[in-house]
């Protein structure tokens, strides 16, 4: 995995207010003063929405700025991903959500953006790895972390619909909705070598190893390898499904026999009915093709992982 040295003067930070219920603010502010206090110049910037946070973002890219810092989750980071894919301006991460993922992936301390804006200042940067969503209408998405599909987004669709209850309770209440209604999913998946058509409970391709703050639907993925992993969940009964996302957070599902494992640089998912997130936020519907992209981003982190 390709490291290197940069000198960090000017950064952009890009801050998403509604980040871990409305913390990244304050972290965003602790970094702010951490990255002054060691000489960096900074422009801060905060968009309305998702798309206008983008074009800011894009337009600080190609404005010139020695690093596009994200403060917030991992939606947050996503954003930053679509500016700064295929450019020579790496990230830096100050971790401020729920799951964290990115983070985890590249060593980011959580919980500290001091720490965290230090990792910007000291300049490694890391060449990773991002997975490219190509839609049924050309638009393309990039993802750093996990592309879910199935059960897991059925929950997050039924979630983004509810008005209430607030918090967690909200996702649990979807999740025990949708476990109602369990059913086979059709999937066709293409992949470089063979496809697979298979009754699923959901479909996994993973850039990164994890999602959901920790859950290790991947486990063995590597943002190095030029390769996709895909981890497909075979339909079964509630309680097997119910018993198996324990395991998901050790990683040892895959060792069930209802799972299967492949690795693949091309995937294409085709499953009606079903839409895919990224990163934990909407894509759009399937059909949808996924490819891996080597070093198609650059992350300052803190040490070889």
């Amino acid at each position: 995995m390709t490291e290197t040295r940069r000198r960090i003067e000017k950064v952009t930070v890009l801050i998403n207010p509604l980040a871990g219920h409305g913390h990244a603010p304050g972290a965003g502010r602790r970094a702010v003063a951490r990255l002054r206090e060691r000489g960096v110049a900074v422009s801060e910037i905060i968009g309305t929405d998702a798309d206008e946070a983008k074009e800011l973002a894009a337009r600080a890219i190609a404005g010139g700025t020695d690093a596009l810092v994200v403060v917030g989750g991992d939606g947050a980071i996503s954003i930053g991903l679509q500016a700064a894919a295929l450019t020579d301006i790496p990230i830096g991460l100050v971790p401020a959500g729920t799951g964290n993922d990115h983070a985890r992936e590249f060593g980011i301390p959580t919980g500290d953006p001091e720490a965290a804006a230090d990792v910007v200042v000291d300049g490694l940067v890391q060449l990773s790895d991002l997975a490219r969503i190509t839609l049924e209408d050309s638009s393309i998405v990039w993802s750093g972390t996990i592309v879910a599909s199935g059960f897991d987004s059925l929950v997050t669709e039924r979630a983004n619909r509810m008005s209430w209850p607030k918090g967690p309770m909200r996702y649990n209440l979807a999740m025990l909705a949708e476990l109602a209604q369990l059913r086979p999913l059709s999937y066709r998946i293409e992949l470089d070598d063979r496809i697979v058509d298979v009754d699923a409970s959901l479909v996994a391709v993973g850039n990164g190893r994890s999602y959901g703050g920790g859950m290790l639907i991947t486990p063995n993925a590597s943002r190095s390898d030029g390769l996709l992993d895909v981890t497909v969940v075979g339909h079964g009964s509630r309680l097997r499904l119910v018993r198996l996302f324990p395991r998901v957070y050790k990683g040892t599902h895959i060792d069930l026999p209802e799972v299967q494992t492949f690795r693949s640089a091309h995937v294409r998912l085709v499953c009606e009915g079903i839409t895919a997130y990224a990163d934990g936020d909407r894509v759009g519907p399937l059909p949808i093709s996924i490819d891996a992209v080597p070093d198609a981003v650059r992350i300052l982190t803190r040490s070889r992982i």
